[in-house]
């Protein structure tokens, strides 16, 4: 008789929870109910009064007051060390800022726990946040110290983990998974229809704070004739927002900017599904994320969001095509956009579509929840606790390919694909800079690692991410975009296929190639194309330090992984020429002489394949 592994358990330290409003608890009260539903015994550790019908897993502290943004719980470390007891975690997942975790590192029954740190967004303190600022200087050495003692964090978009000074030191540890939500199946309130009629309606949602920049927003829609601007939510700017909204209003006209202040999940839901337009002009990377997006993206609504450096909101819509971004802060800008937006009704349904689209096959809190097990099972040391994902990554090597990068990405990002890693193999010319801002994951490593380097570069996190393929492919404008589908196609049959097009061989390729076909007897018409999937055997094996002694990736990736005995299949493809038209390897006599005396040696060696590459996975 089998016994089945006990579940494992998770205990959450969290700001707030729901009925509290807020992006934050919205997320975290979805990923719990996933997380119980995939069958973790997750629960909670929260700020606030306990409510008669708080389910057994959920506890709450009450709160004192609040010292620059933060609760005071004085009870916070005694329920903390009671939780643990009680809940006995096998994980603790810390989720900042969060001044309450703290507490954990005063105390021996959670330090004994691993750690998965879950970085919602750093502490942003400005000129005009001076108590912040003093008080971010007392805070920061805990946070460090928490960071320290994480074994995993987890940050929410790329851009965030790049512009963030805070995981400078800790970069090894941090992986980024997107927030999620779950499908929308929210009642809105039929009744609650605020809106003028024949309006364009404009609606943007959270606390009426300093780094929200509403009043942005409120300037621009002033300005724009035929707009009206809903605001839910509340805060301590609120008198100052109604008093610039006063300074706009026209005795002639309805008032068409309007603070709507606290709404129920009904009422959100019901503004949600009627506006036009759903707008976040926020100035501060205090926004990391913007969860409210993804329930507008729900709604299959069209964003306008600030261009904010360092924040997840431009990667969000740019990478789903949800809409625009605008500068933050520049009100003619903003209104520019807002007038284009009422102009171009079919584009902005478009966009809702493809916001809708993006949300329900890439940001559900069930892909949340997965990614996230992995690195629970990294931070226990227990790499083979989850399974794979059927999603691809894209892997990009690239060295100084400004001219081509920004197109590329462009067509990945038009056809769907989501997950794309460039590896920037210290570029000159900008090419990071431009696959950052086109909504690409961009790793820069310290020293030069040459086109395999960067190949394995990526299939290392591919394996470590738990995706199901990685494409490999040069970002120098030859492989055709829409030739990835025959790639992935052919991957349901086999662990590794290959873009062969054979046409693309020079005189000297052909020499080169013909001698390794007769050397090594692989019955392949392209043996150097580097457009290829491997699946996450061939990703073991690659990975591996085997793998990394090698310079090129074409013969010796090939020769480990038919020692492995792993199927190897091409496929036929089409390409373009290389921009400047010249190969890198077979342009002289002297390269491809140097190439085939090393690819020779290959060839002639004995090799070892290891039985799994996990635990090499684990050091990088």
């Amino acid at each position: 008789m089998s016994v089945s592994a006990p579940a494992l358990r998770v205990l959450h330290l969290g700001k707030f929870f729901p009925p509290h409003h807020g992006g934050m608890e919205v997320f975290l009260a979805d990923l719990i109910e996933t997380q119980r539903a995939q069958g973790m015994e997750a629960c909670a550790l929260v700020h606030g009064d306990a409510l008669p019908d708080d389910p057994p897993w959920l506890r709450r502290v009450p709160v004192q007051g609040h010292l620059v943004y933060a609760p005071v719980a004085l009870a916070y470390r005694l329920r903390l060390r009671a939780s643990i007891a009680h809940f006995k975690p096998d994980v603790l997942h810390l989720h900042m800022p969060n001044n309450s975790v703290f507490w954990a590192l005063t105390l021996s029954c959670a330090k004994e726990i691993p750690w998965v740190v879950h970085w919602h967004s750093d502490v942003v303190a400005t000129k005009l946040r001076v108590l912040l600022a003093l008080a971010y200087r007392v805070y920061r050495p805990f946070e460090q110290a928490v960071l320290e003692k994480a074994k995993r964090i987890v940050v929410t978009s790329p851009p965030y983990l790049e512009a963030s000074e805070p995981l400078d030191a800790w970069r090894e540890k941090c992986a980024v998974v997107p927030l999620g939500l779950k499908p929308l199946a929210y009642a809105a309130q039929a009744d609650f229809a605020p809106w003028g009629a024949g309006t364009f309606r404009v609606l943007s949602i959270g606390r009426l704070a300093y780094y929200k920049g509403f009043e942005t927003l409120i300037a621009a829609v002033a300005q724009t004739p035929g707009v009206e601007l809903l605001i839910a939510g509340d805060g301590e700017l609120r008198e100052a927002l109604q008093g610039q909204i006063d300074t706009y209003a026209q005795a002639q006209e309805p008032q068409r900017i309007r603070l709507l202040g606290p709404v129920s999940d009904a009422q959100k839901h019901a503004l949600l599904a009627s506006c036009d337009l759903f707008c976040l002009a926020s100035r501060e990377r205090t926004e990391a994320f913007g969860v409210v997006l993804l329930e507008a993206m729900g709604h299959g609504k069209a964003c306008l969001v600030s261009d904010l450096p360092g924040s997840g909101m431009p990667w969000v819509v740019a990478t789903s095509g949800a809409g625009k971004t605008c500068p933050p802060e520049d009100v003619p800008a903003w209104k520019a956009a807002l007038e284009w937006m009422m102009a171009h009704a079919d584009a902005r349904d478009a966009m809702g579509r493809a916001g809708h689209k993006y949300l329900s096959e890439r940001l559900t809190v069930d892909v949340c929840a997965h990614l996230l097990a992995r690195e629970y099972a990294l931070a226990r040391g227990v790499t083979q606790a989850c399974q794979t994902r059927d999603e691809t990554l894209i892997v990009i090597p690239a060295r100084n390919e400004a001219a081509t990068i920004g197109e590329l990405l462009a067509s990945l990002r038009a056809e769907g694909y989501a997950h794309v890693l460039v590896v920037d193999d210290l570029s000159e010319d900008g090419t990071g800079d431009i696959a950052r801002a086109s909504g690409a994951r961009v790793l820069r490593p310290m020293l030069a690692l040459g086109a395999w380097g960067g190949m394995q570069t990526g299939i290392r996190v591919g394996l470590r991410e738990g995706f199901g393929r990685v494409v490999t492919m040069d970002a120098d404008g030859q492989h055709e975009v829409s030739e990835l589908p025959a790639l992935l196609k052919a991957s349901a049959g086999a662990d590794v296929v290959i873009g062969a097009f054979p046409q693309r061989a020079s005189r000297l390729r052909r020499i080169a190639w013909t001698w390794f076909r007769v050397l090594t007897g692989l019955p392949l018409t392209d043996l150097t194309s580097g457009f290829r999937c491997y699946k996450p055997e061939a990703m073991e094996v690659l990975a591996s330090g085997e793998a990394t002694l090698l310079d090129y990736q074409d013969i010796g990736t090939l020769l480990l992984l038919r020692t492995a005995g792993l199927r190897i299949v091409e496929v036929p493809v089409s390409m373009r020429e290389r921009v400047d038209g010249i190969s890198r390897i077979f342009n002289s006599w002297v390269s491809v002489g140097r190439y085939m005396a090393v690819t020779t040696l290959l060839c002639l060696s004995r090799w070892r394949v290891p039985r799994s590459a996990s635990e090499e996975i684990e050091e990088f």
